[in-house]
């Protein structure tokens, strides 16, 4: 059995996307128990989320390759291959965090929902399983679970600009609470270079609640 290291690279200060990239890695063959995953804050570039798991050099590959598949837009075929990573590494959240989006991009919220709750069994802290649980809960209009899912992600990293980027728009359209909006769209502002869209946004929250 060999150890792999899955260092998740959850927040990169460039780009609006609402799925952040993810970079896989392998250190030497141990026999050591798993650790717990880690999280480490980088303040300037964003988190990573680092997690030990003893599982065989076939399944790594196996990840690899599902990996490769989604990116090709071949969302079945990658789902087929992560849920055997899932049931071979089940001390791992990325693979399940990767099919709750996976499933998600499919429209199929109710499988995407119960891999994200198994990830976040397995890591309560992990912020992008959170904020993707979030974006769950406001497409089947359970607002104030959205709400609560988005704020978990920031208060583990208050600098994940996808989770307060998502945090505005909820407050914004969902909830009408125009000071949330605009609190959340000027944070979420000062962490990525620009967002034509989201600076519209904002303008457009201010002047509903009378600060322009």
């Amino acid at each position: 059995m060999r150890k792999i290291l899955i260092a998740s690279i959850a927040v990169l200060m460039v780009g609006c996307n609402t799925t952040p990239t993810r970079e896989v890695s392998e250190t030497s063959v141990t026999s050591q128990p798993a650790e717990p995953a880690r999280i480490e804050i980088q303040e300037a570039v964003g988190f990573t989320i680092v997690e030990d798991s003893q599982i065989d050099g076939a399944v790594r590959l196996d990840y690899d390759r599902a990996q490769d598949l989604l990116a090709q837009g071949r969302h079945e075929d990658g789902i087929e291959l992560l849920e055997k990573v899932a049931e071979a590494a089940p001390t791992l959240s990325a693979p399940r965090i990767d099919l709750g989006i996976a499933y998600h991009q499919l429209g199929e919220l109710e499988a995407a929902e119960a891999h994200l709750h198994t990830a976040l069994a397995i890591n309560p802290a992990h912020p992008v399983a959170l904020n993707e649980l979030g974006i769950v809960y406001r497409k089947t209009a359970r607002f104030a679970q959205a709400r609560q899912s988005y704020q978990a992600a920031l208060d583990v990293y208050p600098g994940f600009h996808y989770a307060r980027r998502n945090l505005g728009v909820l407050c914004d359209l969902y909830l009408a609470d125009l000071k949330c909006a605009v609190e959340n769209y000027e944070a979420y502002m000062a962490t990525v270079d620009s967002d034509a869209e989201a600076a519209l946004w904002l303008k457009n929250a201010r002047f509903r609640s009378g600060q322009e």
